[in-house]
């Protein structure tokens, strides 16, 4: 499986990706990204299966983001991941078509959503970091 990792805090990427492997117990092709202009400019050559999103980037929201690339391609599959767990950011995330939004200290919720059939799992093992 190929997966996106957007989050402009490097530990926090780290924390998910190894998160990601002990969920589904397989190694995945990890593409991560630490802007969000760079995520969007990368999406449709990268074509991830699925994306993990925070919301609070530098200079960009992850909702924007998020709805750039939804419109790209609107079976995105995007799992929004963030500090912010309000009502509000939900109900946005909904609106905007997000499959899941998970707390980042709640990323236990992320293993049944990732074992999920509404995400493909194939293995990979490659991984790559880009600014």
């Amino acid at each position: 499986m190929k997966i996106m990792i957007v989050d402009d805090h490097a530990e926090i990427r780290r924390i998910i990706k190894n998160f990601v492997v002990l969920a589904t117990g397989k190694k995945h092709q990890i593409i991560e990204y630490e802007t969000g202009e760079s995520a969007m400019l990368e999406y449709e050559s990268q074509q991830p299966d699925f994306v993990l999103m925070d919301i609070e980037l530098k200079s960009i929201s992850g909702f924007t983001v998020s709805e750039e690339i939804l419109k790209k391609d609107p079976d995105a599959k995007i799992i929004l991941v963030s500090s912010y767990n309000t009502p509000s950011f939900r109900r946005k995330a909904d609106e905007l078509g997000i499959l899941a939004f998970v707390a980042k200290d709640k990323l236990s919720d992320l293993q049944p959503i990732l074992n999920s059939k509404k995400l493909n799992t194939n293995t990979g093992v490659q991984h790559e970091t880009f600014n």
